[in-house]
């Protein structure tokens, strides 16, 4: 398990900043009539946001590797 996490320690650091975007933009951004389902909730927002934070890491990582899954 430990090895798998080292392995993917740069997903995991793009999952953080993610989670933080999507707080971020939920706080200064949001949607003032709270009928937006990704960003009426910070926690919507941020879960949304570390599952890109995951992907865009993913994508990055497999360009540099040269396989890129497009």
């Amino acid at each position: 398990m430990l090895n798998w996490i080292k392995k993917r320690k740069v997903n995991f650091i793009f999952l953080l900043l993610g989670g933080l975007s999507g707080f971020c933009y939920w706080k200064f951004v949001g949607c003032s009539s709270g009928s937006c389902p990704i960003t009426s909730h910070w926690h919507a927002s941020m879960l949304y946001g570390m599952l890109l934070g995951w992907l865009v890491a993913d994508l990055i990582l497999s360009f540099k590797k040269g396989n890129p899954k497009a």
